[in-house]
């Protein structure tokens, strides 16, 4: 079995990586060498049904990321799939069961994001003026659209675990700007993500905020098209934020009814996330009384 052997092999790879500065160049030469295996390792992992061995081994992955980006920390690429690491595991693990932890996770992941868009040219994200930020979206094109989409993600999901802090919601519009930017550049990318977004984010506001159950329903059904049906996660979101938002009992059982009945590997690297869905899915149709 290959996961077990694991954490000693990321254990000696993060030890590499902590060479001394002076030895910057055999660094780059480690974690170039390592990327490659983690390439491996990450499209094994999306195979996995296996939940516990993604859980009990993601956290020695990302020690070895961390580790890493310590030892080349001006790689944007890098930092980007760090901060995809740190936030996939928060949400499909530890997002209901801890949220002081998963908190921390997001906090890593939003500032891993944040440093590879500045890597990419986009720098002062948090400091310059709205105006100036949204000018600053529009140099950026399809090129830079997974580090645009990963970094409102990650800044979206730790705002969500922030909302009694003032100064983390008044961030909020940078990242509505960031994934309508993503939105305009690539509808579809990562099984329709970009509307999978803009409907939680119009299913969670107030209408006085802009909130707007309609348009939210549309984007929702826009992901499940890009997705194809086959990415489970979208269904989650549409009954957790739409369907319990419109008070529509039926939508919601049935939409999570279909999770279940979808097999979790329909698409082989969708396996993992789907795998997590039927588990959330579960859960929340045990609940559906709590809800309605």
């Amino acid at each position: 079995m290959f996961f077990p052997r694991m954490p000693r092999l990321i254990l000696a790879l993060i030890l590499l990586t902590s060479l001394p500065a002076a030895c910057m160049p055999h660094k780059k030469l480690v974690v170039l060498s390592a990327a490659t295996l983690l390439e491996e390792i990450t499209r094994s992992s999306y195979k996995q049904s296996e939940l516990r061995i993604i859980r009990e081994g993601m956290p020695a992955y990302l020690l070895l990321l961390d580790g890493m980006v310590e030892a080349w920390p001006d790689n944007e690429r890098l930092l980007i799939r760090a901060a995809q690491a740190h936030a996939s595991y928060a949400s499909a693990f530890i997002d209901d069961a801890d949220s002081q932890y998963a908190n921390a996770l997001y906090r890593k992941a939003k500032e891993y994001a944040l440093k590879s868009l500045e890597h990419r040219g986009f720098k002062n994200l948090r400091s310059k003026s709205f105006d100036d930020f949204k000018a600053g979206l529009w140099r950026l094109g399809k090129r830079d659209v997974a580090y645009l989409f990963w970094t409102a993600s990650c800044w979206g999901n730790w705002i969500g675990l922030n909302t009694d802090s003032m100064a983390a919601l008044a961030e909020l519009p940078r990242v509505e700007s960031m994934m309508r930017r993503v939105l305009e550049l690539d509808a579809g990318f990562y099984y329709g993500g970009p509307h999978l977004f803009m409907g939680i984010w119009y299913a969670s506001q107030p209408v006085v905020a802009g909130g707007d159950l309609n348009r939210a329903q549309t984007h929702f059904q826009k992901a499940i098209e890009f997705g194809q049906s086959k990415f489970l996660m979208t269904f989650i979101y549409y009954a957790r934020y739409y369907a319990r938002k419109a008070f529509d009992r039926d939508l919601f059982v049935s939409v999570l009814t279909k999770v279940l009945d979808t097999p979790a590997d329909i698409q082989p690297e969708l396996t993992l996330l789907n795998t997590v869905a039927h588990r959330k899915a579960k859960r929340m149709l045990d609940a559906v009384d709590d809800y309605f």
